[in-house]
């Protein structure tokens, strides 16, 4: 059977989105854009839609959907950040963000997916992407300070570097926890404080590295 992809995202984003609480009408616009079927493999491109995860190689996974829209909403971009994101992966959410802040800088540990990543992202005409390989948990300290941070992976605790290298005011959103279950944590900078806000409950793989899991 022929998938129509365009009327499967939109479904995805009345359905899955918006009706389950995603509010913010830049993330619902951007989802309803981004083909999310060509980030996966061709045999999966007919779940590409469905709101769990699906594999993209190496051990990674692509997000469902729900908890990608759900992070980035809870940046809170208006169109003119600078913001990192650790974990490119398929580069489906980088593409996400590219359509919603100014400047994107996202770092990946596993070469082929962020060659793959790159091909994708450059082959839908994102220009305001950057995308390196190297351990996440360092952030990309040339580029900073960033107005927000978003790790796609789940992190034991919250990662020193990426403290140190986003923006006063600004926001860092990842899942944290143990291996097996995480908190949805959005962190925010204020007046030389950090403020912590729980939005609940999800399961990520392991962000690896010098501030995540060994392995």
């Amino acid at each position: 059977m022929t998938v129509n992809y365009a009327e499967a995202r939109e479904r995805m984003v009345q359905e899955q989105l918006a009706g389950r609480g995603i509010k913010d009408p830049r993330v619902l616009a951007s989802m309803s854009r981004v083909p999310r079927h060509l980030f996966v493999g061709e045999e999966l491109r007919d779940q590409a839609y469905d709101d769990y995860p699906l594999p993209i190689g190496n051990g990674q996974t692509i997000s469902q959907p729900y908890m990608v829209a759900l992070m980035v909403e809870a940046l809170g971009l208006k169109g003119e950040e600078r913001v990192l994101e650790v974990g490119t992966g398929s580069g489906y959410e980088a593409a996400i963000l590219a359509e919603l802040c100014g400047q994107l800088f996202t770092v990946e540990l596993v070469e082929e997916l962020a060659l793959r990543a790159r091909i994708e992202l450059a082959n839908l005409g994102y220009r305001n992407v950057s995308i390196q390989v190297s351990d996440g948990t360092l952030g990309w300290d040339q580029h900073a300070p960033y107005d927000a941070v978003v790790i796609s992976a789940a992190a034991p605790c919250i990662p020193r570097p990426l403290l140190e290298q986003l923006r006063p005011s600004g926001c860092l959103v990842l899942p944290m926890g143990e291996e097996e279950l995480q908190s949805l944590v959005r962190i925010r900078k204020e007046g030389g404080r950090l403020r912590e806000e729980y939005l609940g409950e999800c399961r990520f793989v392991k962000l690896l590295g010098t501030y995540g899991w060994n392995s």
